[in-house]
């Protein structure tokens, strides 16, 4: 957010002009973000109607919610990033459980409490783990089948991992995407391309010091805004992308 004195940032114009219910700003904004956002629509959903209705929902909220986004928060790009990644996981999720016979369990990137993911919290018993674990269940045999229960939490286990995978990488793609075009084929060509930063200098034409410089801004870049996606997305929609640490700084970043 600007302090005062300052200009209005492009986020700010937009959310105040919104707020005023100027239709030319959804429009404005709409040109400019709604491929973005239909991208990771479509990528997560892999169904184009869902994802052409799902990007319509979105600016419909904002335009009926402007308050919803604060230019304080973070920038539109990532609010509007978030929202639609967690109601697209949301809708897929509901799609998936539906076809394995299975209700929906918490959101796959919701944030963990404090002790959620130990073993005590896991089993009902106190944090301190004083309690003996109950005993294991029995292993199904040659003629044995699983316990209807186990199954289908194996089958919902399995529905949450294929959700993450599909949903990182979107929202990976979706900030890849939205990076300027030099930093942007710069991490494509090293990245996903898997070019060595000789290789790719001398594809874009600069020297392999700038690759590495490029290289390095658009992965903090990267790590920063899905960083700041995490924390706008109340339920925790956004996980961390491949190669990046907990804290949220690029693992293995060019030096």
């Amino acid at each position: 957010m600007t302090t005062p004195g300052e200009p209005l940032s492009w986020d700010e114009r937009l959310q105040r002009r919104l707020a005023r219910g100027e239709e030319t700003a959804l429009g404005e904004l709409y040109d400019q973000l709604a491929p973005l956002v239909h991208g990771l629509a479509g990528r997560i959903l892999t169904d184009q109607a869902a994802a052409e209705q799902l990007t319509r929902e979105v600016f419909a909220h904002l335009w009926t919610h402007p308050e919803a986004f604060d230019p304080g928060e973070g920038s539109l790009r990532s609010w509007l990033g978030a929202l639609t990644h967690r109601r697209a996981v949301d809708r897929l999720r509901l799609d998936r459980t539906a076809d394995v016979g299975v209700s929906p369990g918490p959101h796959p990137g919701a944030a963990a409490g404090p002790s959620e993911g130990t073993h005590a919290a896991t089993h009902g018993l106190p944090a301190d783990g004083q309690l003996p674990d109950p005993p294991p269940a029995p292993r199904p045999g040659p003629d044995r089948k699983a316990p209807p229960h186990q199954d289908r939490s194996a089958r919902a286990g399995a529905v949450d991992e294929e959700i993450r995978a599909v949903a990182t990488a979107a929202r990976v793609q979706y900030v890849v995407d939205s990076l300027p075009h030099p930093l942007r084929e710069t991490i494509t060509e090293t990245y996903y391309d898997g070019r060595t930063y000789q290789e790719t200098a001398h594809r874009l034409g600069i020297s392999e010091q700038a690759a590495k410089q490029r290289m390095r801004l658009g992965l903090q870049l990267l790590a920063t805004e899905l960083t700041e996606a995490r924390d706008d997305d109340a339920d925790g929609a956004a996980p961390p992308a491949p190669g990046t640490s907990t804290a949220g700084a690029p693992a293995g970043s060019p030096s």
